[in-house]
Formats: C-alpha cells, structure tokens, sequence
C-alpha cells in the first residue's frame, strides 16, 4: 500500500504544484511558533500543469529546481498533495484493537467495495482519525485513492529535481494542518466554529470546509484568475503576459473597474455560494462563521469585501506568515505579500512535526 499521507521522520519541503507555479515552504521549529528558514516562488511553462495534472513532468521537474535552488535550502526530502477532486476518500470505523499492520491487511481485502476502480490502477493509503463517536471500541479510518498516474507524476517530478517525495498529501488535509496558522485571526481561535476557507487560483475556485479545524466537506471547481486575465488580454488587445502584469500592477484603463474587475468580483461571489450551497445541502449545517480567503486571485481588491457582504460572515485574508519568524535571507516584504497563496506549501511543510 503507497502512494497517499506517508511516514515522516526527517524535515520535509512542502512544495504545492499549482497551475501556474511551483511553491515552497520549510519550516523548522522556533519556540512556541515556526521559522520560514526557505522559500520560493517559481513560474511554470503554460500548460505543464493543466487541471492539476501534470502533462509535463519535465518542465515541474525543472520548475522545482529552479525553486530548490532559489530557496537556498538543503533538504532532499518533500511533500506534496494532489487536488481532492482526483481523490477519492471514504471514511470507515474499524476495530481499535487493530494494530496499523492488520488496519492495512484489513483494508487490502475490503477496499473494493470502496474504490470504484481497479485496486491496480490506484494508489491508495490510510491514516487513522480518531476515535468513533459513540463505540469507544472502534475508530474511523480515512482511506484515501488516487489514480496511479496522479500520484506517481508528482514523485517523478521531484526525483527529477535531486529530491525525494516522502509524502503524497491531499490538499485539503494540507490546509487542514495550515489552519494552525490562521486560527490566531479567527474568534475563539475558530473553536467549535464552522470555517469555509476559499481558495481562488488562477484556474480553480475550491473550497475547504472545517469544523473546530477538522476538515468536514471539500469541493472546486473550474473557475479563477485566468478568466480575468483573458478579458483583460480580450477587451484591450494585449498579450496573455503584459495582461497578468497589468493586473497585478496596475496600469490599466479607468474603465477596467466598472467593466471588467466588478462583473468579475461578482462572478467570485457566485461560484461560492454554488460551493455553499453544495455543502449546506450534503451536511447538517445551514451557516458559515467564518470566511477565510485564500489563493492568489483572491488577494485582487474588494473580493473578500464582496465575498463577506453576500455571505454574511465575517471574512478575512490568509495570513499564515503573520506570527512566524523568517530567516534573514528571506526577503520578509515578499514572503507576506504572497501569503495567502501559500497554504498549501506550509499545510505540507508542517507534515516535518506530525
């Protein structure tokens, strides 16, 4: 059984394979709190990476060296995840008397009736939750699959960059465990609270639900930033390239606000409350208590403000750099204007202190 979650014993890089981009986190241990000891940012040829599946993984290879060597870092070990809509999970109470061994053997026999596909075809693996409410004699078991060729191409892409994935995440479950580094900006530290965490790429909107910081319902959807980019490129005659630079720079016409950015910033607000509305009708709740905006599209002016006047929750920016420590070879400045995209990279970067 290989593939998802993996065995850690050493410090790991957290390398979040997106779209448009390679990025990298380490961690390491400060006190009460983490130091950012490295990080980078690197771009990726267009279409290397086409709805979270590598198509090129020579050109991820190649991307996450460059960022290896930009960071500075040392390490030869990493993380990485693949997106949740190529994950299939299933949740399954078993004996606690069961050793992980047996849970594995267990598993090998059953998982058929839980995995719609071939088990060779597949790499699937298991992780324990926690206890079954109400049978102290059992607990629930996530077991997660993902085709073969998902999996395997993101560990081929580290190897080729001189690195070893030790562990394959599930996104959500890496902004599970970044959720650590938000809790400080939420009410009662988001205890017993029910938080949508938004994350709007540049292709994918998703959406992380959790409830008291344990992940509850996850969804995305074909929606993001490139959208925006290509109108801008549309309307005013421009190159993809120079369109995305005015976008994130500045320097277009007065007209871009009222035609363009509104009718864009309206479109966020739709595709989340079709991803609300899809969890309001699949669980028992009906509310959200919080809101936090994630992802590098969603930093793009008065999102979050449009976002949290629609939903009626309180809504904020990812800000998990906020109480952490930096290394001085790390330009401090760029780190946190880039935070909100990074939760991934620091969900798996924090995989070193399970």
């Amino acid at each position: 059984m290989a593939g998802l979650f993996g065995k850690k014993s050493t410090p790991v890089l957290g390398i979040d394979i997106s779209s448009i981009a390679i990025k990298l986190v380490e961690l390491s241990r400060a006190g009460r709190t983490y130091k950012v000891e490295s990080y980078a940012v690197e771009p990726l040829p267009v279409n290397s990476v086409v709805d979270k599946r590598i198509e090129d993984v020579e050109a991820v290879g190649q991307g996450i060296e460059r960022a290896v060597k930009k960071s500075g870092t040392k390490l030869k070990t990493c993380a990485v995840a693949v997106s949740g809509s190529s994950v299939i999970t299933r949740t399954i109470p078993m004996s606690a008397e069961l050793s992980d061994s047996e849970m594995a053997d267990q598993l090998l026999i059953e998982a058929d009736q839980y995995i719609p596909y071939d088990l060779e075809e597949v790499r699937y693996d298991f992780s324990v939750i926690g206890p079954t409410e109400g049978n102290l004699d059992q607990v629930d078991v996530l077991l997660a699959a993902s085709q073969k060729d998902n999996v395997d191409k993101r560990v081929e892409s580290c190897e080729q960059a001189g690195l070893t994935a030790k562990v394959v995440d599930i996104e959500a479950y890496a902004v599970e465990h970044s959720f650590e580094l938000l809790r400080h900006q939420l009410p009662d530290q988001g205890i017993d609270k029910v938080v949508a965490v938004v994350d709007v790429g540049t292709t994918t909107i998703a959406i992380t639900v959790l409830h008291d910081g344990n992940v509850i319902y996850t969804r995305d959807q074909t929606f993001g930033g490139k959208q925006l980019t290509e109108e801008i490129m549309r309307r005013y005659g421009i190159s993809y390239e120079e369109a995305e630079q005015k976008k994130c720079q500045g320097g277009l016409p007065d007209n871009y606000y009222t035609e363009i950015l509104d009718p864009f910033r309206e479109n966020v607000v739709q595709e989340l409350n079709r991803l609300l509305q899809f969890f309001f009708a699949s669980s028992s709740f009906n509310a959200i208590d919080n809101i936090v905006m994630a992802g590098g599209t969603s930093a793009i002016s008065g999102i979050d403000k449009a976002v949290e006047q629609n939903a009626g929750a309180q809504t904020i920016m990812a800000r998990p750099t906020a109480n952490l420590k930096v290394a001085n070879r790390i330009r401090a400045e760029r780190l946190h204007g880039n935070a909100e995209s990074l939760l991934v990279s620091f969900g798996l970067a924090l995989r070193s202190f399970d």
